[in-house]
């Protein structure tokens, strides 16, 4: 999948889905509070996917005492690529501090900002889906081929968040 955002196109409310997604999130309203609300999603969204990196750590352990050692690597390779989208979700400045300090920020450069939050929570869906075909392959010779998809599913979640990243910066204000 080439656009991370081709998943979530059309006319939508972005807004109204992920608030259905986060409860107690209020939003990207009032200035003041768009730095908290972009700490609440993004806190939302490392819990919801260490939740799945743990189902990937237990996977493992099942594979090494099926004798499936020879598989190990391959998901660690997908583990890694999880762990490595939590610690980015988690480590970013919270809310690039000079946009949610901006006087205006355009309708539609917030919405694109949306667009990406939501992405980011659906993908746990993904995840969790190509995680749940991981362990209903075990033993079968479509162990590979599940494992290759959860790889690759993890890296759309880094590539997905890198891209919001570069929106955030984009509608920054220069210093």
């Amino acid at each position: 999948m080439s656009d991370i955002l081709s998943k979530v196109t059309g006319q939508q409310d972005w807004f109204k889905k992920i608030l259905a997604k986060i409860p107690g999130f209020k939003g990207y309203i009032e200035r003041g509070d768009r730095r908290m609300s972009d700490k609440l999603l993004r806190e939302n969204v490392a819990s919801t996917f260490e939740t799945l990196y743990a189902r990937v750590s237990g996977l493992q352990v099942e594979l090494i005492g099926q004798g499936g050692i020879a598989y190990i690597d391959d998901l660690e390779a997908g583990a890694l690529k999880l762990r490595q989208f939590i610690d980015r979700v988690k480590t970013a400045s919270y809310g690039y501090a000079g946009i949610f300090d901006a006087i205006k920020i355009k309708e539609e450069e917030l919405d694109r900002v949306y667009q990406y939050d939501y992405a980011l929570l659906a993908m746990a869906d993904e995840v969790s889906s190509a995680i749940d075909n991981v362990e209903t392959s075990i033993g079968t010779e479509g162990l590979e081929a599940a494992i290759r998809h959860l790889t690759s599913v993890s890296q759309q979640c880094v590539d997905a968040f890198n891209k919001r990243s570069e929106v955030m910066k984009g509608i920054a204000p220069e210093a």
